[in-house]
């Protein structure tokens, strides 16, 4: 089990080179690997957590391509609150994600933490959603948006403008989807 620290420190790492997911393209895509993930993105997320003990936060620290959104949850101070949940789908953002929004509306964000906890939850639905629920999907967030998801096999989108890349990612408490851009709730 991590320590705190140890913790922390995955936390706060944020990689310069952002490799693998930016360079993948969206129209390849993968069938469900024996672990039911899936997605084009998959071959480049690391496999390193363990879904009996890692709560979502140390889950999603444990790939280098969630940096930005573990340090921004950090900073909302979500990641206990996250941790206690269970049951939960995110939709995280790659850090490729984050790096759609322009550098102004970032550092604005990240100034602001309850418009970054508005952001963040927004993100997040308060049930497990399996990949059969994705096809049609209308789901109310922690935030208390909606969000839509759609597609097919191994191809869907959440709001109809953000991919998942890697989806189905089991921690103890959540199931984790990556997808390539920041949603934004309908209020902000």
């Amino acid at each position: 089990m991590r320590t705190a620290k140890a913790t922390a420190a995955a936390l706060v790492a944020v990689p310069l080179a952002l490799g693998g997911m930016a360079s993948q393209s969206q129209a390849q895509t993968a069938s469900p690997s024996p672990s039911g993930t899936f997605g084009p993105g998959c071959p480049s997320v690391s496999q390193k957590i363990d879904t009996v003990k890692d709560k979502v936060t140390e889950a999603a620290a444990a790939y280098p391509q969630l940096s930005q959104l573990v340090s921004g949850a950090v900073r909302a101070r979500l990641n206990g609150t996250l941790d206690s949940k269970s049951h939960i789908t995110v939709f995280a953002p790659s850090d490729q994600a984050f790096k759609k929004v322009s550098a102004s509306q970032l550092t604005t964000l990240l100034k602001n933490q309850g418009q970054l906890k508005k952001v963040l939850t927004y993100h997040v639905v308060d049930q497990q959603i399996t990949p059969d629920e994705l096809s049609h999907g209308s789901f109310t967030t922690v935030e208390g948006g909606k969000l839509t998801t759609s597609g097919s096999g191994t191809d869907f989108k959440v709001n109809g403008k953000a991919s998942i890349v890697c989806g189905n990612i089991k921690a103890a408490n959540a199931t984790i989807y990556v997808i390539d851009s920041v949603l934004q709730p309908p209020s902000s």
